[in-house]
Order: C-alpha cells, then sequence, then structure tokens
C-alpha cells in the first residue's frame, strides 16, 4: 500500500508562511496510485475540509477559504506534494492531511482517495 508522510506543520504567527510536505512512499504495482494527490484538513469537532488537489499534469483546484494564499505543487518523479501556505490566519489552524489516489477519468475525487496519512499540525496565533 502506499504510505503518505506529512511535514512541515509548526506554530506560527497570523501573516505567516509555511510549507508542507507530503512524501509518498509508493510499493511497486503501486505507482498509479499518486497520480491525484491533495492537501486536507481538520479540526477536532468539524468536517474535514479539502484544501487543494493536484495531479500529474499539474492541474489544480483550490478551496475559496486559501486561493491566491495557498499553492500546491507536485514532484512527480519523488511523489512527493508540497503545500506552501502565505499569510496564515487563525482560521487556517487544523491538522493538515495528505492523501492520495489513481485516475479516474475526469479530475481527481477526493472521495476515491484511498490512501490517507496522519498528518502534521499546523497552528496560527
Amino acid at each position: 500500500h502506499v504510505q503518505l508522510v506529512e511535514s512541515g506543520g509548526d506554530s506560527v504567527q497570523a501573516g505567516g508562511s509555511l510549507r508542507l510536505s507530503c512524501v509518498a512512499s509508493v510499493p511497486a504495482g503501486y505507482g498509479g496510485m499518486t497520480y491525484c494527490m491533495g492537501w486536507f484538513r481538520q479540526v477536532p469537532g468539524e468536517e474535514r475540509e479539502e484544501v487543494a488537489l493536484i495531479n500529474d499534469a499539474g492541474r489544480t483546484s483550490y478551496a475559496v477559504s486559501v486561493k491566491g494564499r495557498f499553492t500546491i505543487s507536485k514532484d512527480n518523479d519523488k511523489d512527493i506534494v508540497y503545500l506552501e501556505m502565505n499569510a496564515l490566519n487563525a482560521d487556517d489552524t487544523a491538522m493538515y492531511i495528505c492523501a492520495s489516489g489513481a485516475y479516474g477519468g475526469g479530475w481527481c475525487d477526493a472521495d476515491y482517495f484511498p490512501y490517507w496519512g496522519r498528518g502534521t499540525q499546523v497552528t496560527v496565533s
């Protein structure tokens, strides 16, 4: 199975920046399972929010709440996805979780992502 490990979370002041990384360990035979990768965030007691998605072709999508502040990028050769976060505010405080899935026709659909990391905590004060 694909394993995803996030890093880069930290406590920062409002207005600050962070860069999150998610490294995928992909066993032989699972190469297509990182075609779509994305970042999600979870606050206790609230629904998980889709933050940003990217596919191997470089197409991206963003939540309205982060558009213009966050940038997702992907190193296809290394199976790493990044999330550059700028102009952070308290509403961005959450556990940030990486996930991946295969190409299923059309745009990436997180409902069909089978692989999820454990997350990295971002706290903005």
